[in-house]
């Protein structure tokens, strides 16, 4: 049926709808190509695309367990990934030229004291990464600040112009390589002068204006020169120092190799454990058979402490049973004579204390006896002086002939 066979009302009714539809197809595509257009942005930010990368290359040993679009660390976070690896020419003196980029803001982190590129082993497989450490100090390893080589008379229009704008970009050194003037040092009148006085090599230098900077990279540290070099249209890459550690296969390798090595001296090893153990048993064996030669010593010892730990024990194995007696024996004899003794001197102070209760009775009897002592004495002298018993106590003088003649008269006449 033709359109304009139906009614207004229908014709009303169908405009309308297709007027929805419309509306609906459209809202539809502009939501498609938002989440399209979203999807992209969120890849492409996530990817890095919309950040400034600095490219690096490097040399290597290897590329065992490396590929393109493998990630590139630093301090433990995601911070670029490789770009390039591909084999030098047949006569150049490095193997394989690795590329890859480091994103923005990781790359302000390379500098010229510290940073250099570690390949470490990622798994026992054979996979390995590359890691890049965070510089300490020295000069930063790419910039995104134009640099020109400027002579100095323009660097002095420069300076007047802009002043605290312009800093060199390399390293001066005078004659003798003694560093004048470092990178990064702010230009001024003076210190142009003293460049001006220096005579420098087509009387110029690398310099660059610090408020200027670019999207991208523009210049690398030249190690060699001490400058930044500018990045051409066939060089736009900066060097970094690598230290390459041999994959986890050859290390295994070199393991096996030194096992194989050593295999001979583990196995004379185990033999001279073997014999050191044979010599054990056997040593072992002698000694059961003296313990049990010792077995009746230890008897007779236990025999012997069981003796010496009955009462008198000790005296009778040292002395036996018969000298224990008479040991006792000669004791009972030395305790009876030791109470005779004992006897004999109460009798002998008895005796004593008779003699000196008379003592104290009689006091004359000291004198008495004094007395009867000097007649004594006397009586004895007198004897002496009778002729009748002088010979009887006649002394003999021998070599004395000078003696006095004897007195032979009685003591009355005398």
């Amino acid at each position: 049926m033709a359109l304009q066979d139906l009614t207004p009302q229908l014709r009303t009714r169908l405009s309308r709808m297709e007027r929805a539809v419309g509306w609906f197809v459209f809202v539809a595509t502009a939501l498609l190509l938002f989440g399209f257009g979203y999807y992209i942005y969120h890849t492409a930010e996530r990817k890095g695309w919309f950040v400034i990368k600095a490219p690096f290359h490097t040399y290597l040993q290897s590329s065992a367990g490396l590929n393109v679009g493998d990630p590139v660390l630093m301090m433990g976070f995601q911070v670029g990934q490789i770009t390039l690896i591909y084999a030098m020419p047949p006569r150049d003196p490095h193997n394989v030229r690795v590329e890859f980029e480091i994103l923005d803001p990781y790359f302000r982190y390379l500098w010229t004291g510290g940073s250099y590129l570690k390949v470490n082993a990622a798994d026992f497989l054979g996979k390995r990464q590359l890691e890049v450490t965070r510089g300490t100090n020295g000069y930063a390893l790419v910039v995104t600040q134009p640099v020109s080589v400027k002579t100095i008379d323009e660097l002095k229009q420069l300076v007047t112009q802009e002043p605290g704008q312009w800093q060199l970009a390399q390293d001066v050194t005078d004659v003798n390589s003694n560093l004048v003037f470092g990178a990064y040092t702010m230009l001024d009148e003076s210190n142009l002068q003293v460049l001006a006085e220096m005579n420098l090599e087509s009387n110029s230098v690398y310099a660059y204006n610090n408020t200027v900077n670019r999207k991208r990279i523009v210049a690398s540290w030249d190690g060699r020169y001490h400058h930044y070099k500018i990045f051409g249209p066939g060089d736009d890459t900066a060097w970094i120092r690598a230290v390459e550690t041999p994959p986890v296969s050859d290390q295994l390798q070199a393991m096996i190799l030194q096992v194989q090595q050593a295999l001979p001296n583990v196995l004379a090893l185990t033999n001279k454990i073997a014999a050191v153990l044979d010599n054990t048993a056997q040593a072992t064996s002698n000694l059961n058979i003296a313990v049990a030669g010792t077995q009746p010593l230890l008897t007779n010892f236990a025999v012997l402490s069981g003796q010496l730990r009955e009462p008198g024990g000790l005296g009778v194995w040292m002395l036996g049973t018969n000298g224990a007696q008479q040991t006792q024996s000669v004791v009972a004899n030395v305790d009876t004579n030791l109470l005779l003794l004992s006897l004999t001197l109460d009798h002998l102070a008895d005796i004593t204390s008779n003699l000196n209760a008379q003592v104290q009775a009689n006091t004359n009897m000291l004198g008495v006896v004094s007395k009867t002592v000097g007649d004594a004495d006397d009586f004895v002298q007198g004897l002496k002086r009778l002729w009748l018993f002088r010979s009887a106590f006649k002394k003999e003088n021998k070599g004395n002939t000078n003696a006095p003649a004897l007195d032979l008269r009685p003591p009355r006449a005398r």
